[in-house]
């Protein structure tokens, strides 16, 4: 029984550090993420336009708030 306990409670163990992410991993790519995407919507693979779109949007929506957010100040 207790060596049923032990065995049981070493493959947890074995389980829980084989899952731990270690400090020493480089990142798989330096770009951020806005840097990724629009080098995805540069590209000629299927769907980059509608991220490029996806991105235009994303532009005029931030500069939208600041304008916004400018004359609140004011």
């Amino acid at each position: 029984m207790t060596l049923r306990i032990g065995s049981v409670g070493l493959l947890a163990l074995l389980a829980v550090a084989g899952c731990a992410r270690h400090a020493a991993e480089k990142p798989a790519s330096r770009l951020s993420e806005a840097q990724r995407d629009t080098a995805f919507a540069r590209s000629s693979l299927p769907g980059a336009s509608t991220v490029g779109r996806a991105l235009d949007l994303s532009g005029q929506a931030s500069g939208r708030v600041a304008r916004e957010d400018s004359l609140a100040r004011r």
